[in-house]
C-alpha cells in the first residue's frame, strides 16, 4: 500500500473472516492541516488486497491494541481510522515519515556501519522488487501495488541487477535441459521413460 492508503484504512475496510484488505480511498493533510479522503492515485489503486498470515496477526495486533476515543473523528464521510495522534486525529504520512527517521537515528547514533534515509515509501519499493525476484506474475505484481501501467512495475519498482538475471538465466537453462531430456528419452514412441537422472535435472 502507498503510506496515504495505509493511513486512510478503517475498521470497515478490514475484513478480517475473509482476510482481505479494501483499498478504495487515501487519507491526506495539506500544509494548512485540513484532513481530507481522496479516491486512491489511480484507478487500478482501488483494489482488494488478500491478507498473508502474518499480515492477518499484524491486524489482529493493531484492533486489540487500538483505544477507542471518546469521540469518533468523521472526514470526509469516514470513520474509525486505525491510528490516532495525541489529538484524537487520524494519523497520516507524516507521523509515519517521522517514526522512521527517528528510527534511523536511533540505530545510526549506536552503530558504525550507518543506516541510509528509509521512508515508508522505500519500504514499497522493496516488497515490489523483492516479489519479483520471488518471481511472481507482474500482473499479478501490478494488481497488488495498484499501478494503472505494467510499465511502472517493471521498470520503476523492480530494482534487479547482475545477480538476479544469471539465477534467472540460469534457471531457464534447467528448464530447457529437463525439455531436452525429455525428449530424447521419449524416443520415436512418443512415450516417455521417467528416469531418476531426469529428476534430477529438473
Amino acid at each position: 500500500m502507498r503510506i496515504s492508503e495505509f493511513c486512510g484504512l478503517t475498521i470497515s475496510d478490514l475484513d478480517m473472516e475473509n482476510r482481505i484488505i479494501d483499498i478504495n480511498h487515501q487519507l491526506l493533510r495539506s500544509t494548512g492541516m485540513k484532513y481530507y479522503v481522496e479516491s486512491t492515485k489511480t484507478n487500478a489503486g482501488t483494489r482488494k488486497i488478500p491478507m498473508t498470515d502474518e499480515v492477518f496477526r499484524c491486524f489482529q495486533a493493531i484492533l486489540e491494541d487500538r483505544e477507542a476515543p471518546k469521540y469518533e473523528r468523521m472526514i470526509d464521510g469516514y470513520t474509525g481510522f486505525l491510528y490516532l495522534d495525541a489529538n484524537g486525529m487520524p494519523e497520516v504520512a507524516m507521523h509515519w515519515e517521522n517514526r522512521f527517521k527517528h528510527a534511523v537515528t536511533r540505530y545510526n547514533d549506536i552503530y558504525r556501519v550507518q543506516m541510509p534515509t528509509i521512508t515508508p515509501h522505500v519500504c514499497r519499493h522493496t516488497y515490489c522488487s523483492n516479489q519479483a525476484k520471488a518471481g511472481m506474475n507482474p500482473k499479478t505484481l501490478q494488481y497488488l501495488m495498484g499501478h494503472s501501467d505494467i510499465g511502472v512495475t517493471l521498470n520503476t519498482y523492480t530494482h534487479l541487477g547482475l545477480e538476479d538475471a544469471a539465477a534467472e538465466m540460469a534457471r531457464v537453462e534447467a528448464v530447457e535441459a529437463a525439455r531436452r531430456e525429455q525428449a530424447k528419452l521419449s524416443g520415436e514412441s512418443g512415450q516417455m521413460v521417467l528416469s531418476q537422472k531426469m529428476f534430477k535435472t529438473v
